[in-house]
């Protein structure tokens, strides 16, 4: 689903954005974790009983994954998307599990043209992951550089 055309000038502080429903299976859990993070309570699901989290989780960086996918298919408009040069915090905030339904809630806490490059700014963002019962599970701080709306 592509998103809307959106510019740096709609990103005004204080905005608010909230998309997605994005369903972690245990099977995408595993295969991410088999290849990237291989820790007993991210690919068995037996053995992760016995962990201090009682069961299989997802890797934080398996969520972090699945909320870029939910920014590139809700939120950043590829007319005006230039990257990001980073993030300043993440945050994984609570388990996530098989079967969790996540989604997404932006809010803009800065939007600063460039001064060099008036084509363009950029905009720093707390993005939240909140499951289906509301909990944020991962939150993040992070900047997009975004092309400016061109003149009529």
């Amino acid at each position: 689903m592509a998103p809307v055309e959106r510019w740096f000038e709609d990103l005004t502080v204080g905005a608010v954005f909230e998309y997605g429903d994005y369903e972690m299976t245990q099977a995408e859990i595993i295969e991410f974790a088999k290849k990237y993070d291989p820790q007993y309570f991210h690919t068995d699901p037996e053995t992760a009983k016995a962990s201090n989290f009682g069961g299989l989780i997802a890797s934080g960086w398996n969520t972090a994954a699945a909320v870029m996918r939910m920014l590139v298919d809700h939120h950043l408009s590829p007319a005006s998307s230039m990257g990001s040069p980073g993030i300043d915090e993440l945050r994984w905030l609570k388990p996530v599990r098989p079967g969790d339904r996540l989604r997404l809630r932006i809010t803009v806490e800065e939007a600063t043209p460039s001064r060099s490059k008036p084509d363009r700014g950029v905009v720093k963002s707390l993005t939240e992951a909140l499951n289906q019962d509301g909990d944020v599970v991962l939150s993040m701080r992070g900047m997009t550089m975004l092309r400016r709306r061109p003149a009529p």
